[in-house]
């Protein structure tokens, strides 16, 4: 007489069990991933903008255009932006501004009109703020600054020779 091999019911139900609790512990982890997402897109946001602003700020340096605001530069590559004291400028209007990143960054941007847009058109936004700052948004969220909603890069532009720009994330939303 040959012995059947297998599994008793009760050695299934004690692997159910175990795997039940770890999926219940692991769960959390794996739900936030889209939220760490948009945080690291965010920030790798503002490094690309801070090294495209380094490049515009070496050009501005070299044609002698660093000590005042309102000016252009053109890059090598034929690309032609708005520079205030040698840094990507944040006084024109979203349009213009839109059009500079697209240019420094190569990415395609989404004008919004106000802080309720969401980007969706594009896989970034841009909202000016003021007459010096604009933001930069993914998509599939917007510009508002609730700390619910808040998933942006806020860039306000140098005012001045001694004053740089400023770069900051604004995550508590994402």
């Amino acid at each position: 007489m040959q012995k059947q091999q297998g599994f008793t019911l009760i050695e299934l139900v004690v692997v159910i069990i175990i795997l039940g609790i770890l999926a219940v512990t692991a769960a959390p982890k794996f739900i936030n991933l889209q939220t760490d997402a948009r945080k690291s897109t965010v920030e790798g946001a503002k490094a690309a903008l801070q090294g495209a602003n380094s490049l515009v700020y070496s050009k501005a340096a070299l044609a002698g255009k660093e000590a005042a605001a309102g000016q252009t530069v053109t890059m090598n590559t034929g690309v032609t932006v708005t520079t205030d004291f040698g840094y990507l400028a944040g006084n024109a209007t979203v349009a213009t501004i839109a059009t500079d990143l697209e240019k420094i960054l190569e990415m395609n941007f989404q004008a919004l009109a106000d802080d309720s847009t969401t980007v969706s058109n594009e896989d970034w936004g841009v909202r000016a703020v003021s007459a010096t700052s604009f933001k930069i948004v993914p998509r599939g969220r917007t510009a508002d600054s609730t700390a619910a909603n808040a998933c942006h890069l806020l860039y306000t532009a140098a005012t001045s020779t001694i004053v740089v720009p400023t770069y900051t994330i604004v995550n508590t939303g994402c």
